[in-house]
């Protein structure tokens, strides 16, 4: 098991009923990564990510 599998898993376990919104997501990943810049990077690439519906980040789009 993958360091992050435990995070993930432990989201799912607590907060795995609930319903949110994509805005709601974005407001929590900008206030983790105000409370933690090393992280922008890879939040950034994981929302960009999440917005093109797991296509590559890197990629151009068409």
């Amino acid at each position: 098991m993958y360091f992050t599998d435990r995070g993930l898993e432990e989201l799912a376990q607590r907060r795995g009923e609930e319903e949110v919104t994509l805005a709601w997501l974005a407001d929590q990943l900008q206030a983790f990564v105000d409370q933690h810049p090393d992280f922008e990077v890879p939040v950034e690439r994981l929302a960009t990510w999440l917005a093109r519906g797991g296509a590559d980040p890197d990629a151009e789009d068409d």
